[in-house]
């Protein structure tokens, strides 16, 4: 074997570009489509194309490169494709911003001259979190790596378009949408992210059309009263039993609107009397369909008020509200205003105020197919992990709304719909029309709005396969065996490719989800570049190595609770990978060249006999947690085994042997060092792959991969 073949320390800008490169180069990562029974396969969350390494991409990378790498060391044919998203919104936002600092909008541009660009942006930047990926050591096969807007997954999403719109499951309507000023755009509910603000409760009053008083109605947002179109009142609230029949003004515009009756509206709020405005708000406008009411349309996509609004047209919403409270006030319609604190729905990319409003957009009926993915998940075809999440999932499903797919702007992909000029009617088509199919007609106008990002990442696990095509990829790794996700778009994201896949493959797309929590700072505060509270995984990769950073995030990854990170404990493990090192350092310096590792247990000493027994020990309960996704069990029994039992006791219980004369006891001694330590570094090895293979190669010269074993 040799001696001193180890450095003193290990240094990790030494070693692992150095295996990355090998691993690549032999194409170990790569999946084959030859073996057909023991397969594992994997789809990566694609990660967006504007995107940078953070710790919840850290950790996910990690659990699943731990999952890829102990699979094809158990001899599994495995498949772990890798890919990004075009992230339609960030990415134009990114664009835009790159344009106005040339003094461009991409209005100047023009809609093809601006994707041009966006184009040229992702071939120069949007391999970044890439190649971050490959610094973290993942193990994907790169030759299927998959981008969201490429050929072939532009044709799968035309497909499952017009499939969807041929069943009916795609439509296009008015419905109350989420429509953000800053961004142009729908968003769907999941986009909107809510958060307590100070805001005010404001009374008002809505003189009645008899003359005989008023009704006082209280609202969080006044300028809206200028698109009511009735004021609501719970059957069974006896403040208002007389006034079945009665007609009231709207304030300012002095609209005339009845005193309707609905059991929807909460008798403890305000007043009890709800001002309904079905134009701007969801429940208003699920009552105005109810109760037959006109949409009073006020405030634009601009986030202006429109000419409806009367003497407050063209005024910015929040400047309507201020002026509109001054008049009540002045007109004694104001009875008081009361602070409170409410919850208030931004945009999740701007941040901007989201303003609901009637738009006519293009819906997936979801209710339909939401209903096999919610048997899927009862009936245990596919499992969340952990199980607390089943009742999240349910309820979520069970109350789905028609998801809003379209988006108001460039980047993305275009909805294949056409509009006939000549008669009006829609056509949907994978091609672009000659001709009207109803009228003859060549008069065609194409749709401009584009695909809602997440419709396309809902086709991920079937279409990064090849779908619609069938081909042999898809007939041997779909179903997926499991998906490395967190918490944060089990709706956004994984919900919809239940759906999807059991609606367009009639199979579950996976049989695993494995959730993960949040990382967050060592006090359990979200990380935020606000706070300053970010701790950049480059950053401790670049310090401390990657197998440090790698093995921390797997240490503290236990199932349902929160990762509390700090640079502390990156340190800490770091001293952990310096352990295993200096042991492997030992090792080396006391083998001989001959040393075989065929080890005979009954043969050797006590001190022998133990190490190799607590070794079989540990290797059963590493793969027993790993098969149950318990990550942090496997890292702790590791952890301990190496530092405890095998460092601390072990090499120090046998050193006597080593330098005695007792040629025989030595062999013995140095065969089961060898063999342990081989196993050791198998066990560790998708936990912290880099320096493993280091010392893999120093202890047996070999040309393979620790991955090849």
């Amino acid at each position: 074997m040799g001696t001193k073949v180890l450095p003193k320390g290990y240094e990790p800008e030494n070693v692992e570009e150095k295996w990355y490169k090998y691993w690549l180069e032999k194409d170990i990562f790569k999946a084959n489509l030859e073996e057909k029974e023991k397969v594992f396969s994997m789809v990566a969350p694609p990660p967006n194309v504007t995107g940078s390494l953070h710790m919840g991409h850290a950790l996910n990378s990690t659990l699943q490169d731990i999952l890829v790498r102990y699979k094809k060391m158990c001899g599994y044919n495995v498949l772990w494709v890798p890919g990004t998203d075009h992230a339609g919104i960030a990415t134009q936002n990114v664009v835009e911003r790159q344009l106005a600092k040339e003094g461009l909008s991409r209005q100047e541009l023009g809609r093809e001259e601006f994707i041009k660009r966006v184009w040229q942006w992702k071939e120069e930047y949007g391999n970044r979190i890439i190649n971050q990926l490959k610094r973290l050591g993942c193990a994907c096969d790169w030759s299927r790596q998959r981008f969201t807007m490429d050929e072939g997954f532009s044709r799968a999403v035309k497909e499952v378009f017009v499939r969807l719109y041929e069943e009916g499951l795609i439509y296009r309507g008015d419905y109350i949408i989420n429509w953000c000023p800053r961004c142009q755009t729908a968003l769907a509910d999941l986009e909107v992210e809510h958060e307590e603000v100070d805001g005010a409760l404001y009374y008002i009053r809505y003189p009645r059309v008899d003359g005989k008083g008023h009704i006082t109605v209280a609202t969080t947002r006044p300028e809206t009263l200028l698109g009511d179109t009735a004021v609501a009142v719970h059957p069974e609230d006896e403040r208002y039993q007389g006034l079945k029949g009665i007609k009231v003004y709207v304030p300012v515009v002095k609209r005339e609107v009845p005193i309707i009756f609905d059991t929807y509206v909460d008798r403890e709020f305000g007043t009890g009397a709800l001002k309904v405005t079905p134009a701007h708000d969801p429940n208003d406008f699920e009552l105005g369909r109810k109760h037959n009411l006109p949409l009073v349309k006020v405030i634009d996509e601009n986030g202006h008020m429109t000419a409806e609004a009367g003497p407050f047209a063209g005024l910015d919403r929040f400047e309507c509200r201020e002026k509109i409270v001054a008049y009540l006030e002045n007109q004694g319609l104001l009875e008081k205003i009361e602070p409170i604190k409410h919850s208030v729905g931004h945009c999740y990319r701007c941040k901007t105020v989201v303003e609901p409003m009637v738009s006519k957009q293009w819906f997936v009926r979801t209710k339909p197919l939401a209903e096999p993915a919610i048997k899927a998940v009862r009936e245990g075809k596919t499992k969340l992990i952990p199980p607390n999440w089943d009742k999240t999932y349910y309820e979520w499903m069970e109350n789905i709304r028609d998801w809003c797919i379209s988006r108001q702007i460039w980047w993305g992909h275009r909805i294949p719909a056409w509009y006939c000029q000549a008669c009006g009617e829609v056509v949907v088509s994978k091609k672009t029309p000659e001709s009207c199919p109803h009228c003859g007609a060549k008069e065609l106008k194409e749709e401009t709005d584009v695909l809602d990002t997440w419709f396309s990442s809902a086709l991920w696990p079937f279409g990064t396969l090849g779908w619609p095509d069938e081909t042999e990829e898809l007939k041997i790794f779909y179903p997926t065996s499991v998906l490395v996700t967190g918490f944060d778009i089990l709706f956004f994201w994984v919900a919809r490719m239940m759906m999807m896949g059991l609606h367009f493959m009639g199979e579950v797309p996976f049989y695993d989800v494995y959730i993960h929590a949040l990382v967050r700072d060592e006090k359990g505060e979200k990380m935020s570049k606000t706070k300053g509270n970010v701790i950049d995984p480059l950053d401790m990769i670049a310090k401390y190595g990657t197998d440090a950073l790698r093995f921390t995030l797997v240490a503290l990854a236990a199932q349902g609770r929160d990762i509390r990170l700090s640079e502390k404990r990156i340190e800490g493990y770091r001293h952990f990978i310096n352990k295993i090192w200096n042991a492997a350092r030992f090792v080396l310096m006391n083998l001989e060249e001959d040393t075989k590792s065929e080890v005979k247990p009954e043969k050797g000493m006590v001190a022998d006999r133990w190490i190799l027994s607590r070794l079989q020990s540990v290797i059963a309960e590493v793969r027993k947690n790993l098969d149950i996704y318990e990550f942090d069990k496997a890292a702790y029994v590791l952890y301990h085994f190496v530092w405890h039992e095998f460092c601390d006791w072990y090499l120090e219980w046998i050193k006597p042997v080593l330098y005695g004369s007792d040629e025989t006891a030595k062999k013995m001694t140095q065969a089961v060092l060898l063999y342990t330590l081989s196993e050791l570094l198998k066990l560790l090895h998708p936990f912290i792959p880099f320096v493993t293979e280091e010392i893999w190669h120093h202890l047996h010269h070999t040309e393979s991969s620790i991955l090849e074993t």
